[in-house]
């Protein structure tokens, strides 16, 4: 079966600078939302990517710091944040699939942050995988050493559930990472403190806020010696595990030794086991691009974790650098600043933000080429043993933004897809890997219906059904989206 390309029409309105977010396929229709300076909407596609209509959101005001969606079969919630004059509310409006809103939005929360603030992004949403709960929570750090966590806990019918007040000792050079809601409502997140210089984690903690206990279960990581990156977890509510991952090395500014990985039972509150899986000469030699095969895994980033039904699971990492006249970015170059580390609780930096589309990268002074190459694909059983491993081979580079790079992953049950764009006689060519549950890779013939004068931007795509999935293109300095179907 060939795969089906479906574009939607230019608005008139999105132009390459609108701000935009795929909700998703709600009730029948596909809504995405919109902004632009102020100017805030929501559009409604049919399965046919027509336009049904442009509602406009007049109710929102005109600065708001912060949106996010939650959407079901039949609704969606539209969670928000915005500052009138010394306080910061947070508000849950509901939309209908046709993008209208039918009774008046819910404020859960107001903080006042004074006139002079400028961290002015008070608010964080999580919800679980189930979509059964949902928490809205602020931290607030009210001495160096102590954070005061609020939390508002919802179901999926945003019926309020419990909050909770408490308190988590910090050390100075520690964040929090990773904050992840599990279906019975627990909120779970990393503890991580790093060396001086923010490159490496030295000391990590799991820890648990129980959905109606008002205290946290703290359980630290054996790190021994090693030294980790950027720490990634995945939870696994089907056997109520999560795992913690990151690569490790074994001293400053050394290689990448291999994979660091330990898996938590949150029911029984148990550490399954922690190990290290070294990477073989073989799989550095694979992995290796224009680096030596020691350096091999040096430019690589952690994207995805998969749960695979057997209790194992799938991590996919690609390699990721910058080149420039004045500064090349790598793991040793500001990866976690300066500007990475704004608040004493933030995320870390990452390369890219997988949701978040950023019009504002373009051309920017630094004269930066950006390189996005090959994609590992490392399977792992269920007591974290390396099954097999394979890359999707590709090359990637563009000047002054990347917004057309990197790829986006579709889990279409039977296999993984990987799609990204193929530079062809200066033209980008939209690619498709995919990869089957024994790790065969295989190159799937070329799209057809691919337009020209379509450039698709893959890492900004989402799956809106479990075979479909939309993807945003510019055509003419316009913003449009285009559906395929597998």
């Amino acid at each position: 079966m060939a795969q089906k390309i479906t574009y939607s029409e230019p608005e008139r309105d999105d132009y390459k600078s609108t701000e935009f977010e795929i909700i998703g396929r709600v009730g029948g229709n596909i809504l995405v939302y919109k902004s632009d300076r102020g100017d805030n909407a929501v559009s409604v596609y049919d399965n046919a990517m027509q336009l049904k209509e442009r509602v406009k959101l007049d109710f929102l005001p005109k600065k708001v710091i912060s949106v996010d969606f939650i959407a079901y079969p039949g609704k969606v919630f539209m969670i928000y944040q915005f500052q009138r004059k010394d306080a910061v509310y947070s508000v849950c409006a509901t939309m209908n699939p046709e993008g209208r809103f039918d009774q008046a939005p819910i404020v859960v929360d107001s903080t006042r942050i004074g006139f002079y603030s400028k961290e002015n992004k008070v608010y964080s949403v999580e919800y679980s995988e189930d979509k059964g709960r949902i928490m809205i929570y602020k931290i607030n750090q009210d001495k160096e050493d102590n954070n005061v966590f609020y939390t508002f806990q919802y179901d999926s019918s945003f019926n309020f559930v419990n909050n909770s007040r408490l308190s988590l000792p910090m050390e100075k050079k520690a964040i929090l990472s990773n904050f992840t809601l599990a279906n019975s409502g627990d909120l779970i997140f990393n503890r991580l403190e790093r060396t001086s210089n923010r490159d490496y984690t030295i000391k990590a903690d799991v820890i648990i806020k129980r959905s109606a206990v008002d205290s946290f279960e703290v359980t630290p990581l054996q790190l021994q010696q090693q030294m980790l990156d950027e720490v990634k977890m995945k939870l696994d509510n089907n056997s109520n595990t999560l795992l913690v991952s990151a690569f490790y090395y074994k001293q400053k500014r050394g290689n990448v030794d291999g994979m660091y990985i330990a898996k938590y039972d949150f029911a029984q509150k148990q550490l399954v086991y922690e190990k290290l899986s070294p990477f073989t000469p073989e799989l550095k030699m694979n992995a290796r691009g224009e680096s030596s095969t020691n350096a091999a895994f040096n430019d690589y980033f952690i994207r995805k974790i998969i749960n695979t039904k057997d209790g194992g699971f799938l991590i996919t990492a690609e390699s990721f650098y910058t080149t420039s006249r004045y500064q090349p970015w790598n793991r040793w170059n500001y990866m976690y600043g300066p500007y990475g580390m704004s608040s004493p609780y933030s995320y870390y930096y990452s390369p890219y933000s997988p949701w978040y589309y950023s019009p504002w990268g373009w051309n920017n002074s630094q004269g930066n080429r950006y390189h996005y190459d090959n994609v590992a694909v490392l399977s792992f059983d269920p007591e974290g043993k390396l099954q097999w491993s394979n890359f999707v081979r590709k090359s990637q580079f563009d000047d002054g933004a990347d917004l057309y790079l990197s790829y986006m992953l579709v889990n279409i049950g039977s296999e993984l897809r990987f799609l990204y764009n193929d530079l062809d006689r200066r033209s980008y060519i939209l690619t498709d890997n995919s990869i089957t549950p024994d790790g065969k890779i295989s190159r799937m013939p070329t799209l057809r219906n691919l337009d020209k004068g379509f450039t698709w931007m893959p890492r900004y795509g989402k799956q809106i059904s479990s075979r479909s999935v939309l993807i945003p293109c510019i055509y003419r300095n316009y913003i449009c989206f285009a559906k395929i179907d597998f």
